[in-house]
C-alpha cells in the first residue's frame, strides 16, 4: 500500500470540500466525516492539518466550515501527500521491509521504485481541482460523492 488511511481519508475529504466548494458550500466536519466515512474527531484533526498548511480553508462562526477558495492556486495532490505522509512515503519499501534498498533490495524492489517516481510524476501534475471535475464530469466514478 503506497499511502496511509490517513492520507486516503485526507485526499477523499479534500476532493469533497472541492466539489461543495465549487458549489459556493462551506462544509462542516460531521458532513464531512460522513461523506468519507471518518471518525469526526480524527477528521476534524486532519483538516485543520491542511489549513495549518494552507492546503484548504476554513471560517468560524454560522455559516463557517471548511472549503477551497476559488482564488486559490490549484491544489497539487502530492501536496496533500506530503503534509500527511511526509516526503519518504515513495521511498518505502513495496513489501514493507525495513532493510530494502539498492544494496539490499527485496525481491520487488527494481519494479517498485520504478512504480513509485511513475506515481509520484503524475501526482505532482495533478491537482484535486483537475480530479473534482472528472467526478463531477462522471468521467470518474467515487461511490461515496
Amino acid at each position: 500500500m503506497m499511502f496511509s488511511k490517513s492520507c486516503e481519508y485526507v485526499i477523499k475529504a479534500v476532493l469533497h470540500i472541492c466539489i461543495k466548494s465549487k458549489e459556493g458550500k462551506k462544509l462542516g466536519i460531521h458532513e464531512i466525516a460522513e461523506a468519507i466515512e471518518s471518525p469526526e474527531p480524527f477528521t476534524a484533526k486532519i483538516l485543520q492539518t491542511l489549513v495549518k498548511h494552507k492546503i484548504i480553508s476554513s471560517s468560524k462562526g454560522p455559516g463557517g466550515g471548511f472549503f477551497i477558495d476559488k482564488k486559490a492556486k490549484p491544489i497539487v495532490i502530492m501536496d496533500i501527500v506530503e503534509v500527511i505522509d511526509g516526503k519518504a512515503a515513495f521511498e518505502r519499501c513495496g513489501l514493507g521491509l525495513k532493510d530494502c534498498d539498492a544494496s539490499h533490495p527485496c525481491p520487488i524492489h527494481d519494479q517498485f521504485v520504478n512504480y513509485s517516481q511513475r506515481l509520484k510524476n503524475l501526482l505532482e501534475k495533478k491537482t484535486i481541482q483537475e480530479f473534482s471535475a472528472s467526478i463531477v464530469a462522471g468521467k470518474t466514478f467515487i461511490s461515496n460523492f
